[in-house]
C-alpha cells in the first residue's frame, strides 16, 4: 500500500486556502444527517466536537475522566505559540513556520507544519472571544514571552496554567453543544475497540467505568483525540491516565502507526525521588525566560550549598555552548546537556541526577513581585513537592519523558490509513517531526479541532457517501465479544505481580535502553526482554476485583496490556531509524561535538508500521518527505 499524503499541489502559502475551496461540502441541512464520534474531551477532542457540532452534525464524545475538564490539556502550564508579532520583534507565519520544522529536525510534513502558523493567529483571536484570560501588559494589549528554539516572543500565556484555561474555555464550547443537544456526553466511558465495516471505521466499542457494561456505538466517522503514549515509560510527566490503547487498538484494525521513537524528553522537571514515585512533574519551560541553568565546573563542589559557590566555578553550559538561543535552546538539545553534565559526575541533587535552575540574576533585575507575577503557581508547586523555596535557593531540575511526537499516520485532511477514522492532536503524528518546540502542543491541539478537521471531514463525508450501519452489524457483536473475552482473561490469571510492577518494570526498561539515548545494541537487548516481559504479565498478573464494577485495576491492566505491545513497535522504529534526529538520538549517529547527525539521503521519511499481528514483524510504509520551501541543514543554535 502506498501512502497518499493527499498533500494540495501549489505555493505553499497558498495550499491551505486552496484546499478548503477545493473540499467538497456536505449541505448545512445534509449535516444533521451524520453521526460522528470523537474519542477524548482535552483540547483536540473538546475542541472538535465543539465545532463540529456547531456546524449541525450530532456528535456522541467520549472520556474516561469525570468530567472533560479532567483531561490532561489541563496540565499544559507554560503557553501557546502564535504568529501575531505584537511584540514587533520579527515574528511572522514563515517565521513561526520555518522554527517549527528546524525545531522538528525536518523530519515533518512541509504543508501540514505551514498550516500550522497559518491558523495560529485565528486560534488566539477564538480563545480571547471565549473568554480566556491571557495574561496582558499594563496597557491592555496580550503579553507574550519567549519559549525554547525561537528568538522571537510568540507564546500567549496564563501565568503558569495556560492549558487549564484554554481547556475552560473549549470546555464552555462543548457544554453550550450538550445544553443545545447536539453533543451527548459520555464520561468514565472507555473506548477499547474501534468497528471496521466494509473497510471503514463506522464505530466503537466502550467499556462503562463505573458499571463494567460493553456497549456499541456506531457513526458514519470516528475522530481519536486521545493523547500520547509517553506513559509506556512509566514515569513521566502524564497524568496517570495517559495510555496507547484507543490508537494501538485502532492500529490493530489498520489505522497504521507512524514514527513511534519519536519521543520528546524534557528537560524542566523536578528529578525523580525514589521507587516509590508513579509519575514526574513538569516545571514549565517558561521558566527558562528568566532562569539560568547551571551546574559547578568540579565534581567536588556538588554537594555544596548553591550559594556558596562562587560565580566563577559555575558552568552555565547552556548558555556556553548554544550563545544566540542560552537557555531557551529547543527541548532534546537541553535534555541532552543536562544528561551530559549529570553523566560526568556533575549533576547536583540525590544520585546527581539534578542541574539547577537559578533565578537569583532575575529577582535581582526584575524584583521579586515580578518573577512572583509570572510564575507564582509553580514555583508553590515546587515548594509543595521538594519542600525547598525556589526564590531563595535555585530550582533542582532535570530531564523527563513529557510529549510524543509519533502518533497514528494520517493525510492532510487528518484521516488515518482505516477510512473515516480520523485521528486529531497529539494521538497524531503530523505537525512536529523529530522534536516539538516549547508550547506548539497546545496550538496544534486547537488548530486540529477548531480549524482544520471540521474542513476536512465534510469532504469524506461527500465523497464516499457512507451507509449507515447499525450496532446489531456482526462487526460489532464480533468486536464486543472479543473485548469480553479480553476482560475475562485478565481477571482470570490471579497471578502474584501487579500490573504496576509489571509497567515500572517495562518503563524502566525503555528509559535505560530506549530513552534520552538509544544504540544498536540495547534497542535489540530491549526487544529481546519485551517479549518475554509481555509473556511473564499475561501468565502472572493479579488483577483484583470483578468485572461488573468499578475496577480501576482492571481498568489498568488492559492499558499496560496494550504498552507491553506498543512498547515492541517502539523500539523497533528507533532500530530500523539509523540516524539521529530530534528527539531519537543514537550514540552511534552523532558529531564530534556529540549533537544529533541526520541521514537526509536515507531517513528523510516517515516511518508509517503496519500491524500483521501479535509476534509478527510490522510492515514498514514510507511517506517520503519532500521540501518544497525550506532547504534541510544542520541544525544549530549556537
Amino acid at each position: 500500500m502506498s501512502l497518499d499524503s493527499k498533500t494540495p499541489s501549489g505555493p505553499l502559502a497558498a495550499k491551505w486556502d486552496q484546499h478548503k475551496f477545493d473540499l467538497k461540502l456536505v449541505n448545512p441541512a445534509n449535516k444533521r444527517k451524520f453521526d460522528i464520534i470523537v474519542v477524548g474531551s482535552g483540547l483536540a477532542g473538546a475542541s472538535a466536537a465543539a465545532s463540529l457540532a456547531e456546524l449541525g452534525y450530532k456528535v456522541k464524545c467520549f472520556c474516561f475522566q469525570d468530567s472533560p475538564r479532567r483531561a490532561h490539556s489541563i496540565a499544559a502550564q507554560g503557553g501557546i505559540n502564535a504568529a501575531k508579532n505584537y511584540q514587533n520583534d520579527g515574528d511572522s507565519v514563515y517565521r513561526l513556520f520555518y522554527d517549527t520544522i528546524k525545531g522538528g529536525d525536518f523530519r515533518a510534513r512541509e504543508a501540514n507544519v505551514y498550516r500550522l502558523a497559518q491558523v495560529s493567529g485565528s486560534i488566539i483571536d477564538q480563545c480571547v472571544a471565549q473568554g480566556v484570560p491571557f495574561a496582558r501588559e499594563y496597557g491592555g494589549l496580550l503579553s507574550n514571552r519567549s519559549f525554547g528554539g525561537a528568538q522571537v516572543s510568540r507564546t500567549f500565556y496564563a501565568r503558569g496554567q495556560t492549558g487549564q484555561q484554554l481547556l475552560l474555555g473549549a470546555y464552555q464550547a462543548l457544554c453550550r453543544q450538550i445544553g443545545l443537544g447536539t453533543v451527548e456526553m459520555f464520561p468514565r466511558t472507555e473506548m477499547l475497540d474501534v468497528v471496521v465495516v466494509d473497510g471503514h471505521a463506522k464505530g466503537i466499542v466502550v467499556r462503562d467505568l463505573v458499571s463494567g457494561e460493553i456497549t456499541s456505538h456506531s457513526a458514519d466517522a470516528v475522530v481519536l483525540a486521545t493523547g500520547g503514549y509517553g506513559n509506556v515509560f512509566f514515569l513521566s510527566t502524564n497524568a496517570k491516565g495517559c495510555n496507547v490503547t484507543a490508537t494501538w487498538r485502532a492500529y490493530k484494525k489498520g489505522a497504521f502507526f507512524a514514527n513511534p521513537c519519536y519521543t520528546q524528553i524534557h528537560p524542566t522537571c523536578i528529578p525523580v525521588s525514589g521507587e516509590h514515585q508513579s509519575k514526574l512533574t513538569l516545571m514549565s519551560e517558561s521558566l527558562r525566560n528568566d532562569g539560568r541553568v547551571w551546574v559547578p565546573k568540579r565534581k567536588e563542589d556538588c554537594a555544596k550549598a548553591p550559594a556558596s559557590i562562587p560565580e566563577a566555578d559555575r558552568d552555565y553550559f547552556l548558555e556556553r555552548k548554544y550563545p544566540s538561543f542560552g537557555n531557551l535552546a529547543p527541548r532534546d538539545i537541553s535534555s541532552r546537556s543536562a544528561k551530559e553534565v549529570c553523566d560526568e559526575g556533575r549533576g547536583v541533587g540525590p544520585g546527581g541526577l539534578g542541574v539547577y535552575l537559578d533565578f537569583a540574576d532575575a529577582i535581582k533585575r526584575l524584583g521579586l513581585s515580578v518573577v512572583r507575577e509570572r510564575y507564582g503557581n509553580l514555583f508553590d508547586m515546587y515548594e509543595k513537592i521538594t519542600g525547598e523555596n525556589a526564590y531563595d535557593v535555585p530550582m533542582r531540575i532535570y530531564p523527563a519523558v513529557h510529549y510524543t511526537m509519533g502518533g497514528s499516520w494520517v493525510d492532510y485532511n487528518l484521516m488515518s490509513s482505516l477510512p473515516g477514522l480520523f485521528v486529531v492532536g497529539e494521538a497524531n503524528f503530523s505537525d512536529h517531526g523529530a522534536n516539538r518546540l516549547g508550547a506548539s502542543a497546545l496550538m496544534q491541539g486547537l488548530a486540529d479541532g477548531y480549524f482544520v478537521l471540521p474542513y476536512t471531514i465534510g469532504n469524506y463525508f461527500a465523497s464516499t457517501k457512507p451507509a449507515k450501519v447499525a450496532t446489531s452489524h456482526p462487526e460489532f457483536k464480533k468486536a464486543e465479544e472479543a473485548i469480553r473475552q479480553f476482560t475475562n482473561r485478565l481477571l482470570s490469571i490471579k497471578g502474584k505481580r501487579t500490573p504496576t510492577s509489571l509497567h515500572r518494570e517495562l518503563g524502566k526498561l525503555l528509559w535505560e535502553k530506549c530513552g534520552m539515548a538509544r544504540n544498536e545494541a540495547g534497542l535489540k537487548e530491549a526487544l529481546k526482554r519485551i517479549p518475554e516481559l509481555r509473556q511473564e504479565f499475561w501468565k502472572n498478573v493479579n488483577v483484583t476485583g470483578e468485572n461488573g464494577d468499578l475496577n480501576q485495576s482492571l481498568e489498568y491492566a488492559g492499558r499496560v496490556a496494550d504498552f507491553m505491545e506498543f512498547a515492541e513497535l517502539l523500539c523497533t522504529d528507533a532500530l530500523h531509524r539509523q540516524e539521529s534526529c530530534g528527539g531519537h538520538f543514537r550514540e552511534e549517529f552523532q558529531t564530534p561535538e556529540g549533537e544529533a547527525k541526520r541521514d537526509d539521503e536515507h531517513f528523510s521519511y516517515v516511518a508509517a508500521w503496519e500491524y500483521q499481528g501479535l509476534d509478527k514483524a510490522p510492515v514498514l510504509h514510507k511517506e517520503q518527505l519532500v521540501y518544497e520551501e525550506v532547504h534541510m541543514s544542520t541544525r544549530s543554535y549556537k
